[in-house]
């Protein structure tokens, strides 16, 4: 069995789920399970409001326990995504999602897409709210993720999400 990566594991998993919520957290113990609720909980008033537009809300990690130097090139990564995509997500890596399924299915498949999910809903119609989150400190185990193997395919996949940005098209339909 290989490991295929985070982004065909989420869509893997999202694939199989038959609930048409979907909520995710990354398994490296960073993320508290607990934060679900929250999310769960702005759901469900969001929906009680009438919004009928498909909501991603994505978790926000504000304290990060995470080195000075990893926090450094994330807000850099964050703040140039944000600014060329349009997307107002402060931290797209954060692992903690809820989303309808329905609206994932229709995103387009690419390895690395789980860092792009807030465009993407949005390509789609989709509302994105953040979240502020707990994190913690890593318990075991290293990141896959750094600097040196993100930057040069992050960028490339960043210019490919403009692109479906750009071509992305929502017929009006008439009442």
């Amino acid at each position: 069995m290989s490991n295929c990566g985070q982004s065909t594991a989420i869509a893997t998993g999202v694939r199989h789920a038959r609930a048409p919520l979907i909520a995710t957290l990354d398994g490296d113990g960073q993320n508290d399970p607990a934060d679900i609720q929250l999310l769960w909980q702005r759901w469900q008033a969001e929906h009680a409001a009438g919004d009928t537009a498909p909501l991603l809300l994505v978790g926000w990690r504000v304290q990060r326990r995470d080195t000075a130097l990893r926090r450094l090139s994330s807000r850099v990564a964050n703040g140039v995504r944000s600014r060329l995509l349009g997307d107002a997500t402060p931290d797209t890596g954060c692992g903690l999602k809820v989303f309808p399924r329905e609206l994932f299915l229709r995103l387009p498949f690419f390895d690395h897409l789980h860092r792009f999910l807030p465009a993407l809903a949005q390509r789609e119609g989709g509302q994105v709210v953040s979240m502020p989150v707990s994190h913690r400190a890593r318990p075991a185990g290293t990141s896959k993720y750094g600097i040196h193997n993100r930057l040069w395919v992050g960028i490339v996949d960043l210019f490919g999400v403009m692109w479906l940005q750009r071509r992305a098209t929502r017929p009006a339909i008439e009442p």
